[in-house]
């Protein structure tokens, strides 16, 4: 009853106790299906930069059939790093869409980690070679780390690992992370560890291209995380002309995504090529582009997955919410 009502609070530390890559890996196959079928709505991005020098988001939407309603509240901080902490900031709002209460509100830091890895994965899975046994990396921080364990989950046969970092110095703190698996070194050029990838991540904040279009070979793939603003971009001038460009979304790519800069170029959506709508065949030679600006629906239905399992584990804690 409405003076009953409670709202679920998630931390960072409940989420941690329940949330695994099996399950996010299995949520976002799961909006991406949903959103290749349009079963799923994706609304209008905000993106707006702020006069505290940070960016502030909302990404939302829903899906009737599920009565799943929500948005997440985001953005990038970058003083946050002299605080000592997480520059990318976001949280999660389930809602009831009978009444429009809401049910959860969850730490979004994680999933957003976690789902847009899950996301890389996938589209490594769909359109890389699965024969690829060299990549590069730019950028070595959170969603770096994040792709880089994706994409060795997702081309087991990956043997040679470069990246490259902002300053252009090792960083022994990713070094030492992945060690054990892969033992990537520092890429002293950027053209020349292109040239020689057959899979390339760029997970930047977007300042501007990362290579030149020389650099690209015949039959690479690029999965590209920085775009996701306007103004900005990772890809050289070019390089969309001659690809095959895969989006998340139509709309968002070409406002928000690398599409932006090419929005006449022809591309598919990844949910269309997963639920069969779309057919993909690679060829060797192809050069692809997996344009990722996040979906809406990969964190509703992530937090939807992490709503039940918390309900039925009984963590969160539950606060008096009536109406």
């Amino acid at each position: 009853m409405p003076g009953n009502a409670q709202l679920l609070l998630l931390d960072r530390d409940a989420l941690a106790a329940i949330m695994t890559t099996d399950m996010v890996s299995r949520a976002v196959y799961d909006a991406f299906t949903l959103h290749g079928q349009r079963q799923g709505r994706v609304f209008p991005v905000v993106r707006e930069a702020l006069k505290t020098g940070g960016i502030f988001g909302i990404k939302s939407g829903d899906v009737a059939a599920r009565a799943l309603l929500g948005f997440k509240a985001a953005g990038f901080w970058p003083r946050n790093r002299e605080l000592g902490g997480e520059p990318h900031q976001a949280t999660i709002t389930l809602f009831d869409p009978m009444t429009g209460r809401p049910s959860c509100i969850m730490d979004g830091n994680a999933i957003t980690t976690a789902r847009t890895a899950a996301a890389g994965e996938l589209g490594l899975r769909v359109l890389a070679r699965a024969d690829s046994t060299s990549l590069c990396v730019f950028g070595t921080g959170v969603q770096a780390r994040a792709q880089l364990s994706a994409a060795l989950r997702a081309l087991p046969s990956l043997r040679m690992v470069r990246y490259v970092s902002h300053d252009g110095k090792p960083d022994t703190s990713f070094e030492n992370h992945f060690n054990s698996l892969c033992r990537p070194t520092l890429a002293a050029d950027a053209n020349a560890a292109v040239a020689d990838s057959d899979v390339v991540i760029t997970a930047t904040p977007g300042g501007g291209p990362l290579f030149s279009l020389e650099a690209v070979r015949p039959g690479t793939h690029f999965n590209c995380i920085g775009a996701d603003t306007r103004g900005k971009r990772e890809l050289p001038e070019g390089l969309l002309d001659l690809c095959r460009l895969v989006a998340d979304d139509h709309e968002q790519a070409t406002s928000l995504g690398e599409a932006q800069w090419s929005p006449s170029v022809p591309h598919m959506e990844l949910g269309h090529i997963v639920t069969g709508k779309s057919e993909f065949i690679r060829h060797t030679d192809d050069v692809t582009v997996f344009d990722m600006t996040g979906l809406a629906l990969q964190d509703l239905v992530v937090g939807e997955y992490l709503y039940d399992a918390a309900c039925h584990a009984g963590l969160g804690r539950l606060i008096p919410w009536p109406w």
